[in-house]
């Protein structure tokens, strides 16, 4: 995006360079800048994945990528829903990767021994998924100690380019820059449509009709100064790491920023530019509470009430009502903008199918709040690693260690990952 407008309570970090002959100019300079930055400050990598998700074109341009990068100094990925044979498989399917690596097989033993000890002390998170498995992973982290950045992205980026990753960490690690929490953003387009249908029919009116209805409210003013407060690339210092406290379903993303919120100054954090273009995996819009974008919608919604009443709003039957309600109209007014753009910009737009995503969404919206009334601490947070450490001071080294018992016994014995690498 080229525009340089600031807005809101956070720093936005954008890409000012269109110019593709100007941006191959500045590349190796940034590049060798960020290298030298990365040694005073070493960058540790998270990537969870589903084995499926290694089946996939996304994954060997990722993998082609990382292993050309010289500013990562540790990467550690989380497998989930992965048998032995398949454990084994993405072990040789990761050994191109020249940093020191660490692949937690969740689903294995030894894994999973130390999850049933934690559990036995009420220390365990309660639900598998993608939340548990960056929480593992960042376990790993805290027992290897390497990065003093710890970055996330995901696994399906279609569009993947190592310079994502460079953006993103570039604000943690420069010394000039005093930031403790990075969150990426993008463009959300491909195959001449706009992509994005939670975010963009979801996140941004559902807000604004929040504010509306409860008045002013710095939380929902710092979420609404997000670009794409959903996306799953972030970077934090890793001394932010052991305090963070995160929900275990799809309102990860809302409940890292606010998180991220009550513990440190807006003034240290910020968003970054990450990719001119940024095109994953689709989910299915779903027609449940369980599957597809639906079940993403109703986490979210949970997640953000949870937050504005932990705040002191009162979310009563009279403001879910209204909340409905408001949020169609607000969604239907984004509809037409969106759709201005589109035109404007020589994409598709199918009105039908964004009004059908939005009265669905609108629905669940509904559902979701019902829900929060009845239960309103639904499923708690998974515990911090301060708190987990407090208990079992050992835990993230033996959690380290079986990984590597892991990685010895099932990498090919002439493989590189026959032997850990040392940092």
């Amino acid at each position: 995006m080229t525009d340089f407008y600031q807005t809101g309570p956070i720093t936005t970090i954008h890409s000012l360079d269109q110019d593709t002959s100007v941006q191959a100019s500045r590349v190796p300079e940034l590049r060798d800048a960020l290298v030298e930055h990365a040694q005073q400050r070493p960058v540790s990598l998270i990537l969870p994945c589903l084995y499926s998700e290694l089946e996939t074109e996304a994954m060997p341009r990722i993998l082609d990528e990382l292993s050309r990068v010289d500013f990562i100094k540790e990467i550690i990925i989380g497998l989930d829903r992965a048998s032995e044979a398949q454990y084994r498989h993405a072990l040789e399917l990761f050994s191109v990767l020249p940093q020191r690596l660490h692949v937690l097989w969740n689903d294995g033993p030894r894994l999973r021994a130390i999850h049933g000890t934690l559990a036995d002390r009420s220390l365990a998170p309660l639900k598998a998924g993608k939340g548990r498995n960056v929480w593992y992973c960042m376990g790993v982290q805290q027992g290897s100690g390497v990065g003093e950045v710890v970055a996330l992205h995901d696994c399906d980026i279609l569009t993947y380019q190592s310079d994502l990753l460079a953006r993103l960490v570039y604000p943690l690690v420069h010394p000039d820059c005093n930031f403790v929490f990075a969150k990426g953003y993008y463009a959300r387009y491909a195959d001449s449509k706009l992509n994005g249908r939670v975010c963009r029919l979801l996140m941004s009116p559902l807000l604004r009709s929040l504010r509306q209805l409860l008045g002013a409210s710095p939380v929902l003013d710092y979420l609404d100064s997000f670009r794409y407060a959903l996306s799953g690339e972030f970077a934090m210092l890793a001394s932010a790491v052991p305090d963070t406290r995160l929900p275990s379903d799809w309102g990860l993303e809302i409940g890292l920023l606010c998180d991220i919120y009550h513990r440190y100054s807006t003034n240290q954090i910020c968003q970054v530019d990450i990719a001119d273009r940024y095109d994953h995996k689709h989910q299915p819009l779903g027609d449940d509470s369980e599957g597809g974008l639906v079940k993403m919608v109703r986490d979210i919604t949970r997640t953000l009430l949870k937050q504005i009443s932990a705040e002191g709003a009162m979310v009563d039957d009279g403001i879910l009502s209204a909340l409905h309600s408001t949020y169609l109209r607000s969604a239907n007014e984004m509809t037409r903008r969106f759709q201005c753009d589109a035109v404007c910009n020589g994409l598709d737009y199918d009105v039908a199918r964004e009004h059908e995503a939005l009265n669905l969404f609108a629905s669940t919206i509904l559902e979701a709040g019902r829900s929060f009334r009845e239960d309103p601490g639904g499923e708690p947070d998974m515990p911090t690693w301060r708190c987990v450490r407090s208990a079992e001071p050992d835990i993230p080294a033996r959690l380290l260690e079986a990984v590597h018992q892991d990685m010895a016994q099932f990498g090919k014995p002439d493989g590189k990952l026959s032997k850990i690498r040392a940092a």
